[in-house]
Order: structure tokens, then sequence, then C-alpha cells
């Protein structure tokens, strides 16, 4: 599998993508390096917690829901709640004090937006007071082979996000092999602190063999996360085995046992 990386990394830089991005010595790439040191030394579904994004992204989810998410994440102990923009304000009112992250999604889920949209979604993001930005590689430019293209959606988004961290969901279920390699590397070259496999809302999940092409395509430089369809201690651990560092889940408390 090494050399067949490799080999696609030599022609994604025959097309001119540089992949050697220099990544900065920020707050992110910092807090990135510390996470994945205690992720190697996760030895039970308990021990998952400050791995672990506390998801709702439903459509439905109200302001009590909203609360509720957050509630848990601080009492828990988990590393992030994870909420569609609108609802960064309220979210942000109730992480105050902790230190539970504030993830928000861009370009969710379809990933199809104009370039500009999901840079203006991404810096209004921010502004809101999102900590993390889970993104959507433009899925359909990535299986056309416009890679120039899903190079500079991510790129845009990295920017706007002025320093905070930035996920590449690849979508799994929908690519090749190939085409899961190449968007990996393409969201390192970007500059991007993770991939990510799953919005959850397709025709698939996390799966660990994917979480393994993902870890062996990215190395140690970038965090991997696990997201959809991940609801027990068992299978959140299959993960962490694979090469994850992070878990997108909505069933957190079930996973670490409360």
């Amino acid at each position: 599998m090494k050399e067949r990386i490799a080999g696609i990394a030599v022609k994604l830089e025959q097309s001119s993508i540089n992949l050697e991005y220099a990544r900065p010595a920020t707050d992110a790439w910092r807090s990135l390096k510390e996470e994945l040191a205690r992720a190697k030394k996760i030895r039970g579904a308990k021990e998952l917690a400050p791995h672990i994004d506390h998801t709702l992204l439903k459509p439905e989810a109200d302001r009590d829901a909203i609360k509720e998410l957050c509630r848990q994440a601080v009492e828990y102990g988990f590393c992030s709640v994870c909420v569609n923009p609108y609802w960064i304000p309220l979210a942000k009112e109730h992480l105050k004090g902790s230190p539970v992250k504030l993830c928000t999604v861009c370009g969710f889920p379809l990933g199809a937006d104009d370039p500009e949209a999901k840079a203006h979604e991404a810096a209004q993001a921010v502004k809101s007071g999102a900590d993390e930005v889970d993104m959507v590689i433009n899925i359909g430019a990535l299986r056309s082979g416009l890679h120039h293209e899903a190079f500079a959606d991510i790129a845009g988004v990295v920017q706007a996000a002025e320093g905070r961290l930035v996920k590449v969901i690849i979508e799994a279920c929908l690519l090749t092999d190939q085409q899961k390699i190449e968007a990996c590397l393409i969201a390192k070259a970007a500059g991007a602190h993770f991939v990510k496999t799953s919005t959850g809302v397709s025709s698939g999940g996390a799966v660990a063999a994917d979480i393994a092409l993902m870890r062996e395509t990215v190395g140690l430089e970038l965090g991997v996360k696990a997201s959809g369809g991940v609801k027990s201690g068992e299978e959140a651990m299959a993960m962490i085995r694979a090469g994850a560092n992070r878990i997108g889940t909505s069933s957190g408390v079930k996973i670490i046992g409360k």
C-alpha cells in the first residue's frame, strides 16, 4: 500500500499540486500533536471522552436539545460539541468557562457549494465563535479528477478559518480506494489538520479499513476522525485501533458507558 500511495502522490505532484505543506507553529497544530500522542495510550472506551466530538446535526434539533448536548459535553469531558452553524452562539454561551471546544460544519452535507460560499461560511463560523470547522470536500470534483479544484476548495476554507482546526470530510463510502488516497493527500497539501470519513447522511459511515487507509496515507502528521454509525464502545475502539484519534458521534454518552 505504501508504494501505491507514493505512486498516487507522484501523479498529483506531476499535476502541479505541491504536497509539501509547511505546517505553521499554531495552537491548532500543537493541540493536534498532543491529541495524537494521547490517542496512542487509549486502552478502553471509558478513556475515549477527550477524543469524542459530541454531535447533533439533525435538522429538527431545537434549543433544548443543543443545551442538553452542551451540558453532557461539559459533564463527561468530551473534546467538543459539533453543531450546525445557526447554533454556534447558543452553544458558545453554554460552553463558556469549560474546556469543551465548539465545532461546526461547512459545505454540509454535499460539499458541492461554490468555493467562495464555503470560505465565507467558514469565516462566519469563526467570527461566531467556532474553534473547529468540519468541511465536506467537493466530492464530484474529486471523482472527476479535478484535483486542483478540490485543493483550492479546501485551501480556501483553511485560510478563512484563520488558524482554527479544519477537518475534511471525504465521504469515503462514495470513493474508490484511489480516490480516498487522493482526497487525503490533497487535504494534507491544502493545510487541513484532519481527514474525516463521513457526513453520516450518505450511503455509508465509518469502517475500520477506511480509517487504516487514511492513517497510512496522511501518516502521523494529521488527525483522522471516524464519523458515521459509530454507536458503541466496541465500534469506537475498533476505529481507534485502526488509526483514528477522534470519534464523531451522537452516542458519546453510551460509548463511554455512562
